[in-house]
């Protein structure tokens, strides 16, 4: 297999790894060997033409008349697109969304992510345990980044208290913030952020509906 990962991957295609992955791990537990793009893109609902094209990014992944080994492409995935090390989270902000969030179950993730706290202010939520992670003051916030590691930040508070945290969570060395908040966060270009704008999906999701 030739890897190249040095090419700029577009936005799209980067958003369409996980569901890559999820796929090839699905076929392996399934015991299959081998798929072809016609194969991936029924289950994915994906075009042929756009999945060969976002493999191509990465080099010569299949070949023409074989397809694409599971074993080997599940390997690819994990090391070049995920790593291979288990990524340390915080949750800042067990409110409604956050508990739920903390309940949710990432069986897929769970030999790549580690959700060691949630933080907040309630002190009604404090001692918490929801789903084996426990709750903790915000106030501890730059003790339990520093002692677990953490890499990774899942922010779901208020409008008004989401850049002041942002800010805080990244000079405790937080290097990637997962927003739900609909505030657009101003930070170094250094750190990556993924927004997650529920509103704005459902939004999509109706026009999409409309001009069906």
């Amino acid at each position: 297999m030739i890897v190249n990962t040095k090419k700029r991957i577009p936005n799209a295609t980067m958003k369409r790894l996980p569901l890559y992955y999820r796929y090839f791990k699905q076929a392996e537990e399934a015991a299959t060997d081998r798929v072809s793009s016609r194969e991936i893109s029924e289950a994915l609902d994906i075009d042929s033409a756009t999945i060969r094209r976002d493999f191509s990014y990465f080099g010569e992944l299949g070949r023409k008349g074989y397809g694409y080994n599971v074993k080997s492409l599940l390997n690819f995935f994990m090391e070049h697109i995920q790593g291979t090390d288990k990524k340390n989270i915080v949750l800042v902000g067990v409110g409604n969304l956050g508990s739920a969030l903390l309940n949710y179950k990432f069986n897929n993730l769970s030999d790549k992510m580690n959700v060691v706290a949630g933080l907040d202010s309630n002190e009604e939520l404090i001692g918490r345990k929801i789903n084996d992670v426990v709750v903790h003051h915000e106030s501890e916030l730059e003790d339990i980044i520093k002692k677990e590691k953490v890499e990774v930040a899942i922010l779901t508070l208020p409008v008004s208290a989401s850049q002041e945290m942002a800010e805080r969570l990244v000079d405790a060395g937080v290097k990637g913030i997962l927003n739900f908040t609909p505030t657009r966060l101003d930070l170094d270009k250094n750190i990556y952020v993924h927004n997650i704008d529920l509103g704005v999906e459902l939004q999509a999701l109706f026009f999409y509906m409309k001009n069906l």
